[in-house]
């Protein structure tokens, strides 16, 4: 009976609790309190030595240094930083759109201003026909900025216009003096320049040229400066409170844990951040689809004939047109009487008008040539628009590899790394990009049948833009009224501090009046309708 009861007192012995051995201490909680008074956070309440986990909310349970109100401090300081980074990545991202538009805009705005200057060099040699008409001239290539700067101009009518009017000074001072032509028979000569055409193929000509040039280069400016709005507005999107979850237990749990030096495994946080992310990576389909199309646009700057030579040569153009009726004047002015009637006898015009037909030597566009400087500029610029794009078609995918580059460790150390519970490897795969691929992520929960809305917003604001775009190349021009108050009511700038284009220039046609007509009988309709039993109701009372 002694060694039983011996064995039963030396097990109790060894099973007893002794005094606490220095290896077996509760673990202080002084990193942690550093670290969260860093934060900006204040100390009450947090322990001295770690405690027992289970009121763990986020974090795994297990010993801990953080209470449920250092938890969920933590948690919203996660998902503050995180959407910091993501606003400073968007910012970085505008700042480029910025760029682009500024040395673009710059570029553009030179070649108008050196093209304007050399009016006086090519057109003096008209004598009074330019001497006479400087402000035709001028508010020509007034209205060309208007336009590119957003104004609500037709190219087609104000280039009509232009030709028409000089058509009628040109008659005018061709005239003798002691022939007095009314306003009225200068408009009826102003008529006959679609029948007769006075100025040869230059008219036509040239304004297929500069209306291409112009609505593409207003265009791309536009598509820069949404493309800018749209990665503003993405990048302001708070993050579900199911994001901020996961992003702390990806970021501070560690903290909790007594393991702050464990940074989490790379897989890991691609999976959080595809997650927390996966509306703004819905927009790579139609965000890939404008910079193509802008690029596209840039590469058609140096399409022949290039912009800079459409800009440089509206002098020239204007030259051989004017050159043109003056050769043909006598013919021309025979068939106006036969239209107009005759004001009197016209005879050879006026002395200057008829010295200076004979002098006068032949001048073409096609003779034509900018600069080599000029062509070498050009081309520099559409390499450096279309490279800079390039590097941003992948934005919106690439944004959760560029944030966890900044978090997670690298790829050496995918087996001591933090994988959400503790240090091992990670094994979940990782998730595709975009929300329909969030189903079975196993790190943030989300409802794939609830989009957000915002995002869906500017999804739709890519497709306007790169339709926009599309139509811009094939010289179609395009109604810049702001996309964004159509479809969000935000009223993001579209305009460039000039009247904003509210009108198509071309929706003109008898069947589109009839589809508004129709539609806003519809509207009156629909509203009668939704009124009766309103009506019903009141009477019944």
């Amino acid at each position: 009976m002694r060694v039983p009861v011996l064995l039963c007192v030396l097990l109790c012995v060894s099973a007893a609790p002794g005094p606490v051995s220095g290896a077996g201490a509760d673990k202080s909680c002084t990193d942690l309190r550093q670290f969260y008074t860093g934060k900006g956070f204040t100390l009450v309440e947090v322990p001295q030595t770690e405690i027992s986990g289970e009121h763990l909310r986020m974090c795994p349970q297990g010993p801990t240094c953080c209470t449920t109100t250092m938890e969920e401090n933590l948690a919203g300081l996660s998902s503050r930083e995180t959407e910091g980074l993501i606003r400073e990545a968007g910012r970085s991202l505008q700042s480029a759109f910025n760029a682009l538009h500024r040395s673009f805009d710059t570029y553009f705005t030179e070649l108008h201003g050196r093209s304007e200057r050399s009016l006086q060099e090519v057109l003096s040699p008209l004598g009074p026909l330019y001497s006479q008409n400087t402000r035709l001239y001028a508010d020509l290539y007034t209205e060309l900025r208007q336009y590119y700067r957003g104004s609500a101009l037709n190219l087609d009518e104000t280039l009509t216009e232009f030709w028409s009017q000089l058509l009628e000074r040109t008659f005018k001072i061709s005239a003798p003096t002691d022939v007095t032509l009314s306003d009225d028979y200068l408009e009826c000569v102003a008529k006959q320049q679609e029948t007769l055409r006075p100025f040869g193929d230059v008219p036509r000509d040239m304004k297929a040229k500069l209306i291409r040039a112009f609505v593409t280069a207003r265009s791309f400016v536009q598509g820069l400066i949404i493309s800018g709005e749209v990665v503003r507005k993405v990048s302001q999107v708070h993050l579900s409170p199911e994001c901020t979850k996961a992003l702390m237990k990806l970021v501070y749990c560690p903290h909790c844990r007594g393991t702050a030096s464990l940074k989490p495994c790379s897989n890991y946080c691609s999976n959080v951040m595809k997650g927390c992310l996966a509306n703004q990576a819905d927009l790579d389909p139609e965000w890939q689809n404008l910079i193509d199309t802008m690029i596209q646009v840039a590469s058609s700057f140096s399409t022949e004939p290039s912009l800079d030579v459409v800009l440089s040569s509206i002098p020239a153009r204007i030259y051989e047109a004017v050159h043109f009726l003056q050769e043909n004047l006598d013919k021309f002015t025979d068939k106006v009487y036969q239209t107009c009637g005759n004001p009197g006898e016209l005879g050879t015009g006026s002395p200057s008008v008829h010295e200076q037909r004979k002098r006068s030597s032949s001048l073409t566009a096609s003779e034509y040539k900018p600069s080599p400087t000029a062509g070498l500029r050009l081309e520099m610029q559409v390499s450096d628009l279309s490279s800079k794009l390039r590097e941003m078609r992948q934005y919106w995918i690439q944004l959760p590899v560029a944030l966890c580059s900044k978090l997670a460790a690298g790829g050496a150390n995918q087996e001591k790394c933090w994988n959400g519970v503790t240090k091992a490897r990670y094994l979940p795969e990782v998730m595709g990009d975009g929300l329909a691929n969030q189903i079975n992520n196993p790190e943030v929960e989300l409802d794939i049948t609830k989009p957000d809305m915002t995002i869906r917003q500017q999804i739709m604001q890519l497709k306007i833009m790169s339709n926009r775009l599309k139509n811009a190349m094939e010289g179609n021009d395009v109604d810049f009224q702001d996309a964004s108050d159509d479809i969000s009511g935000s009223g993001s700038g579209m305009c460039f501090g000039v009247q904003c284009h509210r009108n198509r220039a071309f929706d003109f046609s008898p069947d589109t009046t009839r589809a508004r007509g129709a539609a806003t009988f519809q509207t009156r309709l629909c509203g009668l309708l939704l009124l009766l039993p309103l009506a019903s109701l009141l009477l019944q009372r």
